[in-house]
């Protein structure tokens, strides 16, 4: 069995959830066992995003200026024609998708970087686009460890426990999220 066949996310843990009148945020925060500049190529870099996220840039992402985005795994590609606005190597990127702020920071913290997504989404959203880039995470992880599994995102995450992790993060942020089963106990 391939390490892909294997593949369970873990439980919904390191996402909190900041709201601002009618404006969400998501804050995902993982720590990964590799170095800033090892993981804000994987950030940046076409070639490494498309094993790992959700969307393809027809260019880099290391400078500010004009980019496109398409996301992948969906019935028809939807594309962002976007901004970085910032890009401050290997510490901050910021740059919008699909109408919505995203802004990922990396700090050092021994010999690997403490990666904080904060992503403004809409609050029908909100556990799904945790439950989304959860999986994004884990195969970005993977990826950077020389141990890819390939992009698992759109309906093929439905096969990874994505409606789990969706239920898990919906109650842990205190809303419902519609479509999700209930939430019981991992084994």
């Amino acid at each position: 069995m391939s390490s892909r066949d294997s593949y369970k996310p873990g439980p919904a843990v390191g996402a909190e959830v900041r709201k601002a009148g009618e404006k969400w945020t998501l804050i995902l925060v993982r720590d990964v066992r590799h170095p800033p500049a090892k993981v804000w190529q994987a950030l940046t870099d076409p070639t490494h995003l498309r094993e790992w996220a959700p969307f393809d840039a027809d260019h880099s992402l290391a400078s500010t200026g004009p980019v496109r985005l398409s996301t992948v795994g969906t019935p028809t590609p939807q594309v962002s024609e976007t901004h970085v606005t910032r890009a401050d190597a290997p510490k901050l990127l910021e740059y919008q998708w699909g109408g919505n702020d995203i802004r990922w920071e990396l700090e050092p913290i021994g010999d690997g970087t403490r990666l904080t997504l904060w992503h403004n989404i809409d609050r029908g959203f909100i556990s799904m686009g945790a439950a989304g880039w959860h999986i994004c995470l884990d195969v970005l992880d993977r990826f950077l460890a020389a141990e890819p599994i390939g992009r698992i995102v759109g309906g093929e995450a439905m096969k990874f426990d994505w409606p789990l992790l969706n239920a898990e993060y919906a109650k842990r942020f205190g809303i419902d999220s519609p479509g999700s089963p209930p939430v019981a106990p991992r084994t």
